[in-house]
């Protein structure tokens, strides 16, 4: 028996309601043998609101369920008649193919990640133009020359009487333009 991960294509926002019709439908069915791990992929992001540091959950392949099972009749019909599946992705809409034992765990490992160490919500990139909105520069703008994710610092730099000047500045006192 060789449980094999696949991609289930659900409707956006419902993949956590179809995770659970599918483990249910499982019971209901007593297919627990041919099943593994049924997992919406997210991961933790971290964002500042009102000064507060807030924890949330962020889908990173939204519209998409992965499933560890073995494919014969009986699980590829289960997994169909679920409400709100679309259907399989990859191989013909009557044979999906598996997604490679390298992608799986690759999509794991970013899940565990995500667990462990929150990312921020808004992504900053080098050269970007920001806000300052909180601190000593508040309403000023300035160039982002380094982004620090382990630290969730910037360093930006500010044109101040006329010169450049380099400010180091944490995620939460920025905001994009």
């Amino acid at each position: 028996m060789a449980l094999r991960w696949y991609v289930v294509h659900a409707y956006s926002n419902f993949e956590n309601k179809v995770k659970q019709a599918l483990e249910e439908r499982i019971k209901r069915e007593g297919l627990q043998e041919y099943f593994g791990k049924i997992l919406v992929p997210t991961e933790e992001v971290v964002e500042m609101r009102m000064g507060q540091q807030r924890k949330s959950e962020r889908k990173f392949f939204p519209g998409y369920v992965l499933v560890q099972m073995e494919l014969n009749d009986e699980t590829w019909h289960l997994v169909r008649n679920v409400p709100r599946v679309l259907g399989f992705i990859g191989g013909a809409s009557d044979r999906p193919s598996p997604i490679s034992e390298k992608e799986a765990m690759a999509i794991l490992s970013r899940v565990e990640e995500g667990v462990n160490k929150p990312r921020p919500k808004v992504l900053f990139e080098v050269g970007e133009v920001v806000r300052i909105i909180d601190g000593p520069f508040k309403d000023f703008n300035g160039n982002i020359e380094e982004v620090n994710y382990e630290k969730s610092r910037l360093r930006v730099s500010v044109l101040i009487f006329g010169r450049s000047t380099p400010v180091e500045l944490e995620f939460g006192q920025v905001e994009k333009i």
